[in-house]
């Protein structure tokens, strides 16, 4: 994969405990909704902790490069939220194969939990700008609304997106601060048949780190899902 030099350009908090960052865009980089890249910070050398590979949140035909991450206590994380706007960063990629399949008469259904959302916004965002009538549908699952990464977009999108349905649920109510009038309970195999049940032989796609990603390819299957229309993207370390 070819190296591309770019810039921090500012880091927003969009859930807590979660920030987006926001890269110049290279001249010659392209990648498809749902892809992914290695971020690389300044001093890294190749095999270092320095190197990171995140889902790309924005969509192609935005001028700049954004992804998201929750800010943990590790190396990486430290050093990247020390990063002052300016910054030279190097990227690779793009790479990754969760991306939309090219049958738009069937529904494409996207199963995340907490950052896994990262890259079906992409996704999400690409559809947006260029509707083409396909059915989409989110489940997602957070602990709190405050901790719901692009939760108002996704509202948003839910509004004004033909054909895209959004299926937020909260684990962890009693722990928040926030109103919500949504869904209760973690992802299982009732919510996933209840959200499908109009949808034209819909595909699912999953994202996460591996456990996650287990656990919700065995619900899909018990909600009657076929293995070959599952398709999912392990990651570590979100």
């Amino acid at each position: 994969m070819p190296t591309y030099s770019t810039r921090l350009i500012r880091s927003a908090e969009v859930a807590q405990g979660t920030r987006a960052f926001y890269l110049e865009k290279p001249a010659g980089f392209e990648f498809r909704p749902g892809q992914a890249m290695e971020v690389i910070l300044p001093g890294a050398a190749a095999g270092d902790d320095g190197h990171h590979a995140f889902s790309i949140v924005s969509a192609p035909h935005e001028a700049e490069l954004v992804f998201a991450t929750r800010m943990r206590e590790s190396t990486y994380k430290r050093h990247l939220a020390s990063l002052p706007p300016g910054t030279a960063l190097e990227i690779d990629g793009p790479f990754g194969n969760l991306t939309l399949h090219k049958k738009t008469e069937r529904a494409a259904v996207f199963v995340a939990g907490g950052i896994g959302i990262t890259p079906f916004m992409s996704i999400l965002r690409h559809a947006a700008q260029q509707p083409g009538g396909q059915r989409l549908a989110l489940l997602y699952s957070n602990r709190r609304p405050e901790d719901t990464a692009f939760l108002a977009e996704l509202q948003a999108l839910a509004r004004s997106l033909p054909g895209f349905a959004l299926h937020a649920t909260m684990t962890a109510m009693a722990q928040s601060s926030q109103p919500w009038a949504g869904a209760q309970g973690m992802i299982d195999s009732a919510l996933v048949q209840r959200c499908t049940a109009d949808l034209p032989a819909p595909i699912f796609y999953i994202s996460g780190p591996p456990a996650m990603v287990q656990a919700l390819r065995q619900v899909l299957e018990a909600a009657g899902a076929d293995e070959d229309d599952v398709r999912s993207e392990e990651f570590y370390g979100y």
